[in-house]
């Protein structure tokens, strides 16, 4: 079984510190069994803080990082010289030593200043939250640092943004273990989204409706049901009883992109779960998510996910013992 150690650090949030457990504890195979064990553990195996008015009792010290698979490092606000001078305490360090070459290691939010203080970040893509990335950016110019998107998957090294966008990791995470469904049946427990591409945006303004103020939501719902059927903005917008205008506006300010690139979004997610759970064709595929033909889906993933159709389905399609060929790859 797939071994998750989580480091909580001083002054850790205990939302994120909640993730990885949640998360990987609720991933099952089809028989129900769990496809990770996780553990918790802290530098000197004591309890820790948090930032809220509560600490944290653990069963492990950083013995434990010795045996992890995976080691997910959450938030903290306490970062102290960490965050002032790139430089890691000595028993953080020390824990730090414990954990095995080829061991897959993720942070969520603030904890990518830990892998960079490490070193573990050094010329690689990375990303933390929106609101700590300038001082991160001098004090670690040898990170290439993307403010503006959710997660970063560098194989073995795995960043994300803050609170949420740890769901959406650890979630990507069990996708490529395991692929979708496994991952779809993690968000439905945890009722979450099950995917948001990583490139997406941290920061989006979506003002609030007002309640008397028609949205877009059974609309998306009604497209949702149609992706193989052609959908243009005029269907979307009769089907809103708005006018074209009044529902592009609505719907960006309610979803965040427009109504075509939200399509485009959803009939990805349904190629790529076709993809990885059945054996239709390419060109079948590409009709049953709405793309037409096998080569505008071709188009499509290898501008979203940078692979064709096949070379994601040779990658992401769970293999006999239940893991998938990317899970193989990346250890």
């Amino acid at each position: 079984m797939h071994r998750v150690v989580v480091l909580a650090l001083n002054g850790v949030i205990p939302f994120e510190l909640g993730i990885p457990p949640r998360i990987f504890g609720m991933a099952r195979n089809a028989s129900g069994e769990r496809l990770y064990e996780v553990v918790t553990c802290t530098v000197d195996g004591g309890p820790v803080e948090t930032d809220a008015d509560f600490s944290v009792s653990v069963g492990h010290g950083a013995e434990a990082l010795a045996t992890a698979d995976t080691v997910v490092i959450p938030a903290t606000h306490r970062l102290g010289p960490i965050a002032t001078e790139g430089v890691l305490p000595r028993p953080l360090a020390d824990a730090l030593a414990l954990v095995r070459p080829g061991t897959r290691l993720v942070s969520i939010c603030t904890a990518a200043y830990v892998l960079a203080a490490a070193g573990l970040l050094d010329g690689r893509p990375a990303t933390t939250h929106w609101s700590w990335t300038e001082r991160f950016r001098k004090v670690f110019p040898q990170v290439k640092l993307d403010p503006d998107v959710l997660f970063v998957d560098d194989g073995d090294v795995l960043t994300s943004a803050g609170v949420a966008a740890g769901v959406d990791l650890c979630l990507h995470i069990v996708r490529r273990d395991h692929g979708s469904e496994v991952a779809n049946q993690v968000a439905r427990k945890c009722v979450v989204p099950p995917w948001r591409d990583g490139g997406q945006a941290q920061f989006i303004e979506r003002p609030i409706p007002e309640e008397t103020t028609a949205t877009t939501a059974t609309t998306r719902a009604w497209a949702l049901e149609r992706l193989g059927l052609p959908l243009s903005l005029t269907d979307l917008a009769a089907h809103a009883r708005m006018s074209r205008r009044t529902f592009t506006r609505r719907f960006r300010d309610e979803v965040g992109v427009s109504p075509g690139q939200w399509l485009v979004l959803q009939r990805l997610e349904l190629a790529r779960r076709l993809l990885e759970t059945s054996d239709l064709s390419v060109d079948t595929v590409a009709a049953q998510a709405g793309f037409g033909t096998a080569a505008s889906l071709r188009q499509h993933m290898q501008s979203a996910v940078g692979v064709s159709p096949m070379a994601y389905r040779r990658t992401f399609r769970p293999t006999a013992n239940g893991l998938s060929h990317a899970a193989g790859a990346h250890g």
